[in-house]
Protein backbone atom coordinates (compact mmCIF):
# COMPACT_ATOMS: atom_id res chain seq x y z
CA UNK A 1 0.00 0.00 0.00
CA UNK A 2 1.60 3.27 -1.14
CA UNK A 3 0.16 6.62 -0.16
CA UNK A 4 1.18 9.93 -1.71
CA UNK A 5 1.06 13.58 -0.74
CA UNK A 6 0.50 16.22 -3.41
CA UNK A 7 1.52 19.55 -1.86
CA UNK A 8 0.92 23.04 -3.16
CA UNK A 9 -0.54 26.41 -2.41
CA UNK A 10 -3.56 25.76 -4.66
CA UNK A 11 -4.44 29.48 -4.78
CA UNK A 12 -6.74 28.54 -6.46
CA UNK A 13 -6.88 24.89 -7.48
CA UNK A 14 -6.81 24.69 -11.31
CA UNK A 15 -7.74 22.16 -13.96
CA UNK A 16 -4.02 21.38 -14.22
CA UNK A 17 -3.96 20.41 -10.55
CA UNK A 18 -7.10 18.32 -11.06
CA UNK A 19 -5.49 16.48 -13.95
CA UNK A 20 -2.51 15.49 -11.79
CA UNK A 21 -4.76 14.47 -8.88
CA UNK A 22 -6.95 12.35 -11.16
CA UNK A 23 -3.89 10.56 -12.54
CA UNK A 24 -2.33 10.12 -9.09
CA UNK A 25 -5.57 8.70 -7.68
CA UNK A 26 -5.23 5.84 -10.17
CA UNK A 27 -1.62 5.14 -9.16
CA UNK A 28 -1.79 5.30 -5.36
CA UNK A 29 -3.92 3.76 -2.65
CA UNK A 30 -4.54 7.22 -1.19
CA UNK A 31 -3.57 10.76 -2.21
CA UNK A 32 -3.53 13.58 0.32
CA UNK A 33 -3.77 17.01 -1.27
CA UNK A 34 -1.68 19.11 1.12
CA UNK A 35 -2.63 22.77 1.01
CA UNK A 36 0.31 24.84 2.24
CA UNK A 37 -0.35 27.96 4.28
CA UNK A 38 2.55 29.64 2.42
CA UNK A 39 1.90 33.24 3.43
CA UNK A 40 5.13 34.31 1.69
CA UNK A 41 3.24 34.10 -1.63
CA UNK A 42 0.52 36.52 -0.42
CA UNK A 43 -2.32 34.20 -1.42
CA UNK A 44 -5.66 35.58 -2.61
CA UNK A 45 -7.47 32.99 -0.48
CA UNK A 46 -6.57 32.06 3.08
CA UNK A 47 -5.64 28.45 3.77
CA UNK A 48 -9.11 27.47 5.02
CA UNK A 49 -10.73 28.89 1.88
CA UNK A 50 -8.27 27.00 -0.33
CA UNK A 51 -8.88 23.76 1.60
CA UNK A 52 -12.66 24.22 1.30
CA UNK A 53 -12.42 24.87 -2.45
CA UNK A 54 -10.27 21.79 -2.98
CA UNK A 55 -12.62 19.63 -0.90
CA UNK A 56 -15.58 20.92 -2.91
CA UNK A 57 -13.88 20.20 -6.23
CA UNK A 58 -12.58 16.76 -5.22
CA UNK A 59 -15.72 15.25 -3.64
CA UNK A 60 -15.98 12.54 -6.31
CA UNK A 61 -12.53 11.09 -5.56
CA UNK A 62 -12.93 8.35 -2.96
CA UNK A 63 -9.21 7.92 -2.30
CA UNK A 64 -8.31 11.62 -2.13
CA UNK A 65 -8.41 13.82 0.96
CA UNK A 66 -7.53 17.48 1.44
CA UNK A 67 -5.66 18.83 4.47
CA UNK A 68 -4.05 22.18 5.21
CA UNK A 69 -0.55 22.30 6.69
CA UNK A 70 2.05 24.75 7.94
CA UNK A 71 4.91 22.51 8.99
CA UNK A 72 7.74 20.81 7.10
CA UNK A 73 6.43 18.84 4.15
CA UNK A 74 8.38 15.71 5.08
CA UNK A 75 6.92 15.82 8.61
CA UNK A 76 3.43 16.22 7.14
CA UNK A 77 4.10 13.32 4.75
CA UNK A 78 5.24 11.06 7.59
CA UNK A 79 2.22 12.05 9.73
CA UNK A 80 -0.08 10.96 6.89
CA UNK A 81 1.66 7.60 6.41
CA UNK A 82 2.77 8.48 2.91
CA UNK A 83 6.04 7.49 1.33
CA UNK A 84 5.79 9.58 -1.85
CA UNK A 85 5.67 13.33 -2.46
CA UNK A 86 4.13 14.14 -5.84
CA UNK A 87 5.28 17.21 -7.72
CA UNK A 88 4.00 18.48 -11.04
CA UNK A 89 6.30 19.72 -13.77
CA UNK A 90 4.92 22.05 -16.43
CA UNK A 91 8.13 23.01 -18.18
CA UNK A 92 11.87 22.59 -17.96
CA UNK A 93 11.97 25.85 -16.00
CA UNK A 94 10.14 24.11 -13.10
CA UNK A 95 12.71 21.35 -12.89
CA UNK A 96 15.63 23.18 -11.24
CA UNK A 97 13.55 24.44 -8.32
CA UNK A 98 11.72 21.12 -7.92
CA UNK A 99 15.03 19.24 -8.06
CA UNK A 100 16.36 21.40 -5.21
CA UNK A 101 13.24 20.73 -3.12
CA UNK A 102 13.47 17.00 -3.77
CA UNK A 103 17.11 16.98 -2.70
CA UNK A 104 16.37 18.86 0.51
CA UNK A 105 13.42 16.58 1.31
CA UNK A 106 15.57 13.48 0.66
CA UNK A 107 18.21 14.86 2.99
CA UNK A 108 15.61 15.46 5.71
CA UNK A 109 13.72 12.18 5.21
CA UNK A 110 15.60 9.58 3.11
CA UNK A 111 12.68 7.12 3.14
CA UNK A 112 10.35 9.52 1.33
CA UNK A 113 10.59 9.57 -2.45
CA UNK A 114 9.69 12.49 -4.69
CA UNK A 115 7.86 11.57 -7.87
CA UNK A 116 7.55 14.08 -10.71
CA UNK A 117 4.51 13.97 -12.99
CA UNK A 118 4.55 16.02 -16.13
CA UNK A 119 1.44 18.03 -16.77
CA UNK A 120 -0.87 17.25 -19.65
CA UNK A 121 0.15 19.40 -22.61
CA UNK A 122 -3.08 21.44 -22.57
CA UNK A 123 -2.15 22.65 -19.05
CA UNK A 124 1.57 23.27 -19.58
CA UNK A 125 1.13 27.07 -19.47
CA UNK A 126 -1.45 27.10 -16.66
CA UNK A 127 -0.67 28.42 -13.19
CA UNK A 128 -2.77 29.75 -10.33
CA UNK A 129 -0.96 33.08 -10.65
CA UNK A 130 -1.94 33.44 -14.30
CA UNK A 131 -5.55 32.48 -13.54
CA UNK A 132 -5.74 35.20 -10.87
CA UNK A 133 -4.19 37.77 -13.21
CA UNK A 134 -6.62 36.96 -16.03
CA UNK A 135 -9.53 37.12 -13.57
CA UNK A 136 -8.36 40.46 -12.12
CA UNK A 137 -8.29 41.90 -15.63
CA UNK A 138 -11.79 40.64 -16.42
CA UNK A 139 -10.78 37.74 -18.66
CA UNK A 140 -12.63 34.48 -19.10
CA UNK A 141 -11.18 31.75 -16.83
CA UNK A 142 -13.81 29.04 -17.45
CA UNK A 143 -11.40 26.68 -19.21
CA UNK A 144 -8.73 27.01 -16.50
CA UNK A 145 -10.57 26.26 -13.24
CA UNK A 146 -13.64 24.31 -12.08
CA UNK A 147 -17.00 26.11 -11.84
CA UNK A 148 -16.94 26.20 -8.04
CA UNK A 149 -13.62 28.03 -8.15
CA UNK A 150 -14.88 30.63 -10.61
CA UNK A 151 -17.64 31.55 -8.18
CA UNK A 152 -15.14 31.93 -5.33
CA UNK A 153 -12.79 34.07 -7.41
CA UNK A 154 -15.67 36.31 -8.50
CA UNK A 155 -16.74 36.73 -4.86
CA UNK A 156 -13.19 37.54 -3.76
CA UNK A 157 -12.41 39.98 -6.56
CA UNK A 158 -15.87 41.52 -6.67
Amino acid sequence: MVNAVYPGTFDPITNGHLDLIKRAAKMFEHVTVAVASNNTKNPLFDMNERVDMAIDVLTDFENVSVVGFDNLLVEFTEMHNASVILRGLRAVSDFEYEFQLAGMNRSLAPDIETLFLTTAEQYAYLSSSLVKEVARLGGNITKFVPEQVIAEIEKKLG
